[in-house]
Formats: structure tokens, C-alpha cells, sequence
């Protein structure tokens, strides 16, 4: 579904360059729930950044539905990350100013759906989500939990064929950050989609299909099968 290769990138020149990614390689296949797990200054966010669209590297490339992303016009990568990608920020990114509903219709207004349209399926994700009774509060009415799910509601409204969640439980209490990820785990991954986590947060390992493992902005180690099943 997605191959990276060959990820190099780095940032100043001379004397003042840095380099935050070193000849990444990995890929991901439907059906699965990748992690890319490591500590903060890894170059975790940087490899995101990268194969989500939004920071072209130096060297290397990333294929997408075998669409070589950074081959793109600056309108296909957009209509990519609008299209084929949902993404769930650490922080959300919700507005405050809308409703929950509004706040997840968001990405289908932005496709020109019609507003009922829009309105309705993000009604229909906010149930999946389970907050069906939380559609007309704005964001800062609810704890942190209902507005990661919020986050991921709208993450999938479009029907995303590669989701990815960045930090998803890093302000989650244990027992919250289990929840999330097992629902993740047993309601949007499928054989049509796959799932990437970034995260340094050892209690949601076990819910990995496979882990990639950074340092420094290479990557270190590729587990095998995490399943508990």
C-alpha cells in the first residue's frame, strides 16, 4: 500500500546542516497497523511529515498506491491528502468555534460535498465513535478522550485508505489510551486501509501488527507480528 525508500533528509547546508532522516526504508501493507516507535528527536515527525505529503526529502521516494507521491503536482498532493489520507494531529487541530459535527464535516466541505450531505455522514462517524450525544458541543466542552475521537471521526469521514495517527495517547491516561487504539484496531482496520502509528508509548505496543523502531533518524529495528491474538 505504501513503500518508503531510501529517505534521506536534512536541513541547513555546509557547516550548519543537519540531518533528521538517514536512507529510510519500510513499507506498509493493507491490513495492517504499523507503529514507528522511538524517543522524542528520532525523526519520527519528520518521516510523517514526509510520507503524508506535506515535507518533500532530499533523497528518496514514497509511492502511495503505487503513485510515487513526490513525482506529484503540488494539486495532486493536495487532493492526496484530501482523498486518500486521514490524519490525526497529537494536539487535534479541532475548531472551537464549531460543533463536533461541524468540525468533522469539515473534510467533505472541502470536497464539495453538499452541506446535508456532509452534515450527515459526520453525524454517522460521531455515532461510530460512540459520541452521538456530543454532536452540538464545541470541542472545549469535552474532555480530552471524546476529542481524540472527535479527531478520528474526522480523520475517516472521507474513507482514508492510509490513516495516520500521530501521538494518538500522548495525553491519554493508560486505561483512555487503550480504549482508542483497541477501538482503532477492531473498528477502522480492514483489509481495504492501512493504519500507521507514530507513538512512544510502551502500553499500546501489543496492539501493533508490526513495529519499526528509530534512532536518530535511522531506523534501528523491525519487529515482527505484536498480535496478543
Amino acid at each position: 500500500m505504501l513503500q518508503a525508500k531510501n529517505i534521506t533528509k536534512w536541513f541547513g547546508e555546509g557547516e550548519a546542516k543537519t540531518y533528521a532522516l538517514h536512507d529510510v526504508s519500510f513499507e506498509v501493507n493493507f491490513g495492517e497497523m504499523l507503529y514507528i516507535v522511538g524517543p522524542s528527536g528520532s525523526g519520527k515527525t519528520t518521516l510523517l511529515s514526509i510520507i503524508s505529503g506535506i515535507l518533500r526529502p532530499n533523497e528518496g521516494s514514497v509511492t502511495v498506491l503505487d503513485k510515487d507521491l513526490w513525482q506529484m503536482s503540488d494539486s495532486d498532493l493536495a487532493d492526496f491528502r484530501l482523498y486518500t489520507l486521514g490524519f490525526v494531529f497529537q494536539d487535534f487541530h479541532l475548531f472551537k468555534k464549531l460543533t463536533c459535527k461541524e468540525n468533522v464535516a469539515i473534510p467533505l466541505i472541502l470536497q464539495k460535498k453538499p452541506m446535508d450531505e456532509a452534515l450527515a455522514a459526520a453525524l454517522k462517524e460521531l455515532k461510530m465513535v460512540g459520541l452521538e450525544r456530543r454532536t452540538e458541543l464545541n470541542p472545549n466542552r469535552l474532555s480530552i478522550g471524546e476529542q481524540q475521537r472527535v479527531a478520528i471521526a474526522r480523520a475517516i469521514v472521507t474513507e482514508p485508505t492510509l490513516l495516520i495517527l500521530d501521538e494518538p495517547t500522548a495525553s491519554l491516561d493508560g486505561e483512555t489510551g487503550k480504549r482508542i487504539i483497541s477501538f482503532i484496531k477492531e473498528n477502522l482496520l480492514n483489509e481495504k486501509r492501512a493504519i500507521i502509528i507514530v507513538t512512544h508509548d510502551n502500553r499500546i505496543y501489543p496492539y501493533a501488527s508490526r513495529m519499526i523502531r528509530m534512532e536518530d533518524g535511522r531506523i534501528t529495528e523491525k519487529a515482527g507480528n505484536l498480535d496478543e491474538d
